[in-house]
């Protein structure tokens, strides 16, 4: 944000803007190096772009804006006007007041957050259609509970569009972890999180739980209670995983006062209390190695206690998250059609695209079609087939169409249309619209394919509505004379579809590059699992997912896809600064 009001502020062209931005990944608390601004075609001794530099760094860290927190809810004894002013917020029927969270903490005020989740979109439009297409009734407290498909499902991994458990680093845990029951999902949420992870706590865990390791509670000095941590870490078999825990801890094995504690959770409160956490680590580790406690334990205690400042989840936390987990997760094991429409019609959310979404429906037996003129509405539905209810992709999916226009379509739908002329004539659309139909292959019901459907809707003229215009449209030049034109390439196809669906139902991408792959000695995904521990590969791939963790220590995580599946990457932070701009970049990667 500070590199584009500076930007602007300095007079900067938007492209320029632009690239600049684009060498930051994520958050940084400083001005782009003299080698980032090189790799974005700049010249950092530039008199304009020093000066925009030493601005940037002035301002980062300064609030751009005052924003309204949505879903939280001031709690106060007496009337809440009477101590602060309130005001009427831009949406209808909302208000908000003009302190902000710290103002109240400092006051004693209660207050509430409440998450907006879009996964409860998601989950509570899939309801909606087991009922309307499958004739079964529930909601989020009637799904059955301990279902064993919906385990094996995890355990394989299988997680894709699944609530919180979707991620490349959850899939990979999930097998490891090997959930059974419903509070193996609320250890699974909670463990890939940088507290436990920065503590130390996730290997240990899963060494006990494979049955590698034994199971032991750490204790203090032999003048001291030794179940102490019993009841603390007794059902995550002896290692902290929750905040709670961590909190416990402090107050039974170092002895923190309410008052010390009230500043522990305070500081793990928010990454932005990090100084504040620090002061109290020779704390915490020095009073439990006076009780007893190992010091390394004490300092992997306190580690994950910094980890949560940048985020971890009280036990209660998770337990929500994981209900969402496994009703999510129950969805995609028994109503995987009904789970994909549901994902589609909530987006944008989660880690991937609609392609990778529609990819993974069809590989659980659901049969996707395309967004059509004649069959599709705005979201997307479900169609009777022989195997049950097949997908089809609402108007929603193509690029830059608008939900009124969609809806004249659905209105206009008392027969079928013919061709692009009936369409434009009878749902009242204008030339941009369906050129954009036509751009997405939305008449094949019609009998005109991608190219036909784009000659004719050049032909289409916008008038105004006015008598003089439709008698002369009525009077016409005659019917347009048939033109043959060349069939489109399948390749032309799936780029085509890509830029006005963002996925495509004719083939993957890398379809169309495998004979050179092969050629030049590039193995596929599906080849991976046949390969040995340490074998050199070459593989190329779509960039879906690009990740890099704070807690990563500056490596980078990337998935990559082929028309076989996906492939993850890890790329330590020296390759990174050497392709860093390709990294960043790039849509297509050879590795």
């Amino acid at each position: 944000a500070a590199i584009r009001e500076v930007g602007k502020a300095m007079g900067l062209s938007q492209d320029v803007i632009a690239r600049l931005a684009g060498q930051i990944w994520g958050w940084s608390s400083s001005a782009p190096s003299a080698d980032r601004v090189r790799d974005a075609g700049l010249d950092p001794a530039d008199r304009r772009v020093m000066l925009a530099l030493q601005l940037i760094g002035d301002i980062i860290g300064f609030p751009r804006h005052l924003s309204q927190h949505v879903g939280g809810f001031v709690i106060t004894q007496g009337r809440l006007d009477e101590l602060c002013p309130i005001e009427n917020a831009a949406m209808e029927d909302r208000t908000f007041i003009e302190w902000d969270k710290d103002d109240i903490d400092a006051l004693g005020i209660f207050k509430v957050d409440i998450l907006a989740l879009g996964m409860l979109t998601c989950i509570a439009k899939v309801f909606d259609l087991m009922e309307a297409h499958y004739g079964v009734r529930h909601d989020l407290a009637s799904v059955p509970s301990d279902d064993e498909d919906t385990y094996d499902m995890l355990c394989a991994g299988d997680s894709l569009g699944v609530f919180q458990v979707e991620s490349r680093a959850q899939m990979a845990m999930l097998p490891k972890l090997r959930p059974r029951n419903f509070y193996d999902l609320v250890i699974e949420v909670a463990i890939v999180r940088p507290g436990p992870i920065q503590g130390d706590m996730v290997h240990p865990y899963l060494r006990r739980r494979q049955g590698l390791e034994g199971v032991s509670y750490p204790a203090p000095g032999p003048e001291h209670p030794q179940d102490e941590l019993l009841k603390i870490l007794g059902r995550t078999l002896g290692v902290p995983i929750f905040q709670e825990q961590a909190m416990k801890i402090a107050i039974d094995a170092a002895r923190f006062s309410p008052k010390e504690a009230n500043e522990l959770r305070k500081a793990m409160a928010t990454f932005r209390s990090r100084g504040t956490i620090e002061t109290l680590q020779n704390k915490m580790v020095g009073r439990m190695t006076e009780r007893g406690y190992d010091a390394e334990f004490a300092q992997r205690c306190f580690n994950q206690i910094k980890g949560f400042g940048d985020y971890g989840f009280p036990e209660s936390h998770a337990a929500s998250f994981a209900k969402l987990v496994y009703v999510s997760s129950w969805m995609k094991c028994h109503y995987p059609a009904a789970f994909a429409c549901g994902l589609l019609n909530s987006q944008p959310m989660g880690f991937y695209a609609p392609a990778q979404i529609v990819r993974d429906a069809r590989e659980h037996g659901v049969e996707v079609r395309g967004v059509d003129v004649n069959y599709s509405d705005w979201d997307c539905t479900l169609e009777p087939d022989n195997k049950g209810f097949a997908l089809r992709l609402g108007l929603r999916q193509v690029d830059g169409m608008q939900r009124v226009a969609a809806f004249r379509i659905m209105g206009a739908r008392d027969a079928p249309f013919v061709d692009v002329a009936d369409l434009k004539a009878r749902a009242k659309l204008d030339r941009g619209m369906m050129g954009k139909l036509a751009a997405a292959d939305a008449f094949r019901s019609c009998g005109i394919d991608r190219r036909q459907a784009l000659w004719q809707a050049q032909g289409v003229r916008d008038a105004p509505a006015l008598a003089l215009f439709e008698h002369a449209q009525a009077a016409g030049e005659g019917p347009e004379p048939e033109v043959v034109l060349p069939a489109m390439a399948q390749a032309e196809h799936v780029v085509a579809d890509y830029q006005t669906l963002r996925l495509s139902l004719k083939a993957q991408p890398m379809t169309f590059f495998r004979s050179s792959l092969n050629a030049q000695g590039f193995a596929s995904t599906h080849s991976l699992i046949h390969m040995g521990h340490g074998q050199r590969v070459s593989l190329a791939g779509l960039v879906l997912v690009r990740q890099k963790p704070s807690s990563a220590k500056g490596v980078c995580f990337i998935t990559l896809e082929d028309e076989d599946g996906v492939a993850n990457l890890v790329i330590w932070p020296k390759l990174f600064e050497q392709y860093r701009a390709l990294i960043m970049a790039a849509r297509l990667l050879v590795v």
